[in-house]
């Protein structure tokens, strides 16, 4: 497996460093230009098209972002690619457009979001990792979904993987899993089947016994999420080993007077 000693060495933009202020919506090529700009790593989202493309996009849905509304699993690509985001030029793009603007400049960690399908989305979890062992750059994926792990793990054993997690507790996220289910998922119970190279835990959250566990006794390294003002950030400090950051500059310390979405 690569080296991800990078992923911890430098706080990590949440989306790209986004300000919707200053133009910049989350997860486009000008809030990604912007993080390397900065010399932040980079945390984006990709959802599955109909055409079993990677939209670098974070919602399941097109409405909260741009002036189309629907699924996104339902559109192709070509009927996307000129469609712009709110409150800026920028259009919707793909993975591979990412990776064209990125190249290897700063590390990308980008999060597979899930359908929760009994499949668990196996070809298109298999159609990134392709890309990705063809991207000469410092890179890791991850997810809140273990099944996509475990494909990952099968097919793409030294691509560097991580879980997403938190408390569970929140029945908008996780009303549809049953209470054994979320416990499992809570203290990631799931990692021997799984074997995750590093953890991506809620800073709400934190300190959890799972998390913990895997950082002290199993050396993965811990990065918690969101962090957005200095409270979050002390509890950073506390038990994790980088921060995925956003609404403020972490080299200043203070929080800017606008908020990306």
């Amino acid at each position: 497996m690569p080296d991800i000693s990078w992923l911890t060495a430098r706080p990590i933009a949440h989306r790209g460093y986004h300000n919707a202020a200053e133009g910049r919506i989350e997860n486009t090529p000008s809030a990604v230009a912007a993080a390397i700009e900065r010399n932040f790593n980079i945390e984006v989202d990709v959802q599955e098209l109909a055409d079993g493309d990677a939209l670098v996009f974070h919602d399941d849905d097109l409405d909260r972002l741009t002036f189309e509304t629907g699924p996104v699993i339902a559109r192709t690509f070509d009927e996307l690619k000129d469609v712009p985001m709110r409150g800026t030029t920028d259009k919707l793009w793909r993975l591979d457009d990412l990776l064209a603007l990125v190249d290897g400049k700063v590390g990308l960690c980008i999060e597979i979001k899930s359908h929760n399908r009994r499949d668990s989305q196996r070809a298109f979890v298999t159609r990134i990792a392709e890309r990705l062992a063809r991207y000469d750059g410092p890179v890791v994926v991850k997810s809140f979904d273990p099944d996509m792990l475990s494909v990952l793990r099968e097919v793409a054993p030294d691509l560097p993987r991580g879980i997403v997690a938190d408390s569970t507790r929140d029945p908008k996220d996780w009303g549809q899993f049953s209470r054994i289910e979320r416990f499992m998922l809570r203290h990631l119970l799931h990692a021997p089947r799984t074997r995750p190279h590093f953890v991506s835990y809620s800073v709400r959250d934190l300190p959890a016994p799972g998390p913990a566990i895997l950082n002290r006794w199993f050396g993965k390294p811990l990065i918690t999420w969101t962090v957005r003002n200095q409270t979050d950030r002390q509890r950073a400090e506390l038990f994790a080993d980088q921060i995925v950051f956003e609404g403020f500059d972490p080299e200043a310390g203070q929080p800017e007077k606008t908020i990306a979405q």
